[in-house]
């Protein structure tokens, strides 16, 4: 007979977040109940409602730790070629996205008035244009001017994605391309973009 370790609250939780990431991949929100998330993970629903009281609040949590997951996977390096990074960095966003296809589009349609899971895509938006800007090494103006294009292209290939994820109109390499044009189109009219983002034409 196989006896059941018991878990302590920080396992307990990390083991119903992801028991509810799977959940919300494989399903449309509104599909997934948190009686579902309780059997899965082998748990009472009692248990469940005392980590998280509602389905929004697991969810919340969850599309939470992917956004840290993702910003911990895409630091950048200022010694590097900043086109180089920014390129992989969209790779490991999209590849998330079309892992967590469901998850994406709930955070994105469904609750898109929802504020705290807008907070957690502000906030995460937030830090990839900080870590871009601090990677130019711009000041002053020119900073401020780069800031705003980087704001409205984050916005930008956020909107694009949840067009891919829901139409699938083009290609993923289109994507891609399309991201990193919007861009490069955005800085060439404020800076010299080839120097900013270290692109070689290599």
């Amino acid at each position: 007979m196989t006896t059941r370790r018991r878990l302590d609250p920080g396992e307990r939780r990390d083991q119903l977040l992801d028991t509810g990431a799977r959940l919300f991949a494989a399903k449309p929100y509104h599909d997934v109940l948190m009686e579902d998330v309780a059997e899965r993970a082998g748990v009472s629903r009692a248990l469940l409602y005392r980590y998280f009281p509602n389905k929004r609040e697991l969810f919340a949590a969850i599309y939470r730790q992917a956004a840290d997951r993702l910003l911990t996977d895409t630091r950048i390096d200022p010694s590097g070629p900043l086109l180089e990074q920014l390129s992989a960095g969209l790779d490991i966003h999209f590849d998330y996205f079309a892992a967590n296809r469901n998850t994406v589009l709930a955070a994105n349609r469904e609750l898109v008035g929802d504020p705290v899971i807008q907070a957690v895509i502000t906030d995460e938006l937030a830090e990839l244009r900080q870590r871009v800007l601090d990677a130019t090494g711009l000041d002053g103006r020119p900073r401020d001017t780069v800031s705003a294009a980087l704001t409205s292209w984050l916005v930008f290939v956020r909107a694009l994605c949840v067009e891919w994820l829901t139409n699938e109109a083009f290609s993923r390499a289109e994507l891609h391309a399309m991201s990193v044009g919007a861009l490069r189109g955005a800085l060439a009219a404020v800076t010299d973009v080839d120097r900013l983002l270290g692109d070689t034409g290599a």
